[in-house]
């Protein structure tokens, strides 16, 4: 994966960001812009989102927006970075702090689902209908499923071989992010303050399905 933006996560900006002219702080305008950037391309896509178009959002002229990014595609791939960095931290802490492996699977999946829940563009950014068909941008999004998938692999304690252990990881980001894609194209806005349940709820009933595939799986 690139090394790029690792800050806070992106998050949906206000519904007057379009019309801020306040002179801001380097930091805090350069978060501003990915902000609005986010919002763009999950709705939009990255075809259909230009540099004019982010300008005119976050109510900054054009010129001021190529002083933070060299081009909308460097801004699209710090921002793939900025969303896959702090959902690998989530399920890097939430593993670490989990009990033992079903805790460890359970935990893995709620920091999962805590972003498409309280982030649904940042998921629709990475894995929506609308990732770019340009193979340095798709890859740069298929790195982050390949760095899930790496990090669920140690999990997958069944006596396996790497190669049947990698296919079993692989397997479950894509029953995460089938899930989420179900859950986000099929519910209201969660309501605030109730994110956290949400996100557990979806958490066990997926962990309760993998943890039952993974107890009876059987090496070759």
């Amino acid at each position: 994966m690139r090394a790029g933006y690792a800050g806070q996560m992106p998050t949906r900006p206000s519904n007057d960001a379009g019309m801020t002219t306040k002179r801001l702080p380097a930091d805090r305008r350069r978060q501003q812009l990915l902000d609005v950037a986010l919002t763009l391309f999950a709705e939009r896509g990255f075809n259909a989102t230009t540099m004019d178009d982010t300008a005119e959002a976050a109510g900054v002229t054009k010129p001021l927006l190529y002083q933070h990014f060299d081009s909308k595609r460097a801004l699209y791939l710090e921002l793939v970075d900025s969303v896959a960095a702090t959902m690998l931290e989530a399920i890097g802490k939430a593993v670490a702090a989990a009990d033992g492996p079903r805790q460890q699977v359970e935990g893995g999946f709620a920091a999962y689902f805590h972003l498409v829940v309280t982030h649904p563009d940042a998921f629709n950014l990475l894995f929506g209908s609308n990732v770019p068909n340009d193979p340095e941008l798709s890859r740069a999004v298929r790195s982050v499923q390949d760095t899930i998938a790496e990090a669920i692999d140690p999990l997958i304690d069944a006596g396996l071989g790497e190669d049947h252990r990698r296919l079993l990881a692989y397997a479950m980001v894509g029953m995460a992010e089938g899930a989420s894609h179900h859950f986000v194209g099929t519910r209201n806005p969660v309501e605030q303050g109730t994110e956290e349940a949400e996100a557990g709820r979806l958490a066990r009933r997926l962990a309760d399905l993998a943890w039952a595939g993974l107890r009876s799986v059987h090496p070759d």
